[in-house]
């Protein structure tokens, strides 16, 4: 398998704040106030809707772009939701300022079922976790 993407997470303060770095970009994931948290950045869910919603808005865009229609501001809107039972669904609704046609609607949200990160949800993804060896680096 070829490593696609990387992230590491560090503890950096009170409570839940941790320091994500992810590429060359530094990210903070916090809880809200009412779960303990400081509210600092994002929960981990958040984070989720976000790669999500971010994976769909880029391949529809570069759908389109090949396609030569105009998307105009495109919009992804995620909500995450979930029932006592622990089952979970997930609500994606997609905007566009742009004048598209009833058949270009219907193929941008077939092309948003078969995002990258949308199957890596939908199909699930082994987790393997293990201890390290060492301290990590600061």
């Amino acid at each position: 398998m070829k490593a696609i993407s990387t992230a590491r997470v560090c503890s950096d303060g009170p409570h839940y704040r941790h320091r994500i770095r992810t590429g060359e970009h530094d990210l903070i994931a916090d809880e809200p106030v009412a779960a303990g948290g400081q509210d600092a950045g994002p929960a981990p869910y958040d984070y989720l809707l976000a790669g999500l919603g971010a994976c769909t808005a880029i391949t529809l865009r570069m759908y389109a772009e090949k396609k030569g229609w105009e998307l105009g501001e495109l919009r992804v809107e995620l909500t995450l939701l979930k029932n006592r039972e622990g089952d979970t669904r997930i609500e994606r609704v997609l905007h566009s300022d742009a004048g598209l046609s009833e058949e270009q609607w219907q193929r941008l949200l077939e092309v948003a079922g078969k995002t990258p990160v949308t199957r890596t949800l939908q199909e699930g993804a082994t987790i393997d976790t293990r201890r390290g060896d060492e301290a990590p680096a600061a």
